[in-house]
């Protein structure tokens, strides 16, 4: 059965919290009404129940208590109900009616609940430097300004101090659930051993299965907060902190070889290459290197296995490259400084997203691979069409760089995009459409 006076208490309780007199700010006299319409209370006006009798009697009772007046349409009393309005000199009897928390209590609680996580994340810089909260750095501070706990912390707190809404990102009235998800962003972003998602949960949160339920919420946080990520996938977003749902696999072909303990592979007599996971990675190094004289990495598994260079070590990154794939191509930049270094992509905002990211993340000087112009336009009638998202994308991208502007000019111009599959290699090296 519908309690309507307590649905209408707290509905006129929210309309109060949402007014500057919850907060004593109102310079003008401010009344908190609950307007029957049909849409706000259509049981009010369905005349094949008697809801519109028992609405009555409870709404005459609420007056009794003076918890609210009513305002009868036409003022023909005991007709209809145009509205009620709230008494706010009982707001507080009316909190304590509904055993609701008034919104000002609940935001001095999370402010206290958030100025208290900002120092733990002071006290975790302290000891990894090795110096006292009081006496970090300016590179400490800007270090810890920077990470996606502190962001995120940050603006809730300047929200509920100015007394804004945060339900996009947390309820007010679950403390605990809010500290967990602070929790979960400062434990994932000071991870450092390579783990899966379940064990990341039962070692942050004593249970297997908790960080799964938050991980979209997190990760959704990363996205917003942390630079580089507004374009990156759930999965990737954790492999850059080496947190997997699966194995993180590298693979990577061409004319080198690979030692593993006392162990040569010579990738030249893999066809398809090989793939190993970042765990192992760690204990690679690579040899034979001599004949290469071009690294290339590649966005796609699929043109990654048909994909054939002569003198070429071709590495396929999966998206977005994660920390681990990251060490890799330095490494391979430290004993190759001196060769090409391409990364073949779609053609696309995602693509060249990719390799802004792939140049600004590694310092290694990549350039794009069939991702230009004669490209687009030999291939053009086999596009598709940009998405809006598309076009603010390759805007912004065009801004920023002048690498590929002429291309992304054109993609504009043209409404056209191609993926990276459509281009294949002939028996004569040259590239031809699938």
């Amino acid at each position: 059965m519908v309690r309507y006076d307590q649905k209408i208490l707290n509905a006129l309780l929210d309309s109060y919290e949402n007014s500057l007199l919850s907060i004593g700010e109102n310079k003008r006299t401010v009344h908190i009404d609950f307007v029957f319409t049909k849409k706000s209370l259509p049981q009010y006006f369905d005349e094949s129940t008697l809801e519109y009798e028992t609405i009555h009697i409870l709404m005459k009772a609420l007056e009794g208590k003076g918890f609210v007046e009513i305002l009868w349409k036409d003022r023909k009393r005991d007709h209809q109900i145009e509205r009620v309005r709230m008494n706010t000199d009982r707001v507080d009897e009316i909190y304590s009616v509904l055993e609701r928390v008034p919104k000002n209590e609940l935001e001095q609680k999370n402010i206290a609940l958030l100025a208290e996580y900002l120092d733990q994340l002071s006290s975790d810089i302290s000891e990894a430097t090795g110096q006292a909260p009081t006496h970090l750095g300016e590179e400490d501070i800007a270090l810890l300004r920077e990470t996606a706990a502190y962001q995120f912390a940050d603006y809730l707190l300047s929200r509920l101090r100015s007394h804004q809404t945060v339900k996009e990102y947390i309820n007010l009235t679950q403390t605990d659930d809010t500290l967990r998800l602070l929790q979960a962003i400062r434990f994932v972003e000071q991870n450092k051993e390579a783990c899966y998602v379940r064990e990341f949960s039962v070692r942050c949160f004593q249970d297997s299965k908790y960080f799964e339920s938050i991980e979209h919420q997190v990760t959704g946080i990363f996205r917003k907060f942390q630079e580089g990520f507004s374009e990156t996938d759930d999965d990737e977003i954790l492999a850059e902190y080496g947190i997997y749902h699966t194995p993180n696999y590298v693979y990577f072909k061409g004319n080198a070889g690979i030692v593993l303990g006392d162990e040569m592979i010579h990738l030249n007599r893999l066809h398809q290459g090989i793939g190993l996971s970042g765990e192992d990675i760690a204990n690679v190094r690579f040899a034979e290197l001599s004949k290469i004289k071009k690294v290339l990495t590649i966005e796609n598994l699929t043109t990654f296995f048909r994909w054939k260079e002569q003198d070429c070590l071709i590495i396929y990154l999966g998206g977005y490259h994660n920390s681990v794939r990251r060490r890799l191509l330095k490494e391979i930049y430290q004993a190759l400084p001196d060769v090409q270094y391409w990364h073949f992509g779609d053609i696309d905002a995602g693509g060249f997203a990719i390799l802004r990211d792939l140049q600004k993340k590694t310092g290694i000087p990549f350039r794009a691979y069939h991702m230009d112009l004669d490209t687009i336009m030999q291939y053009e009638k086999y596009g598709k069409k940009l998405s809006g998202s598309d076009r603010k994308r390759l805007e912004a991208l065009a801004t920023e760089s002048t690498q590929w502007r002429e291309t992304i000019q054109y993609m504009l111009a043209h409404d056209v995009k191609l993926e990276q599959e459509c281009v294949r290699q002939t028996s004569r090296g040259a590239t031809e459409y699938v």
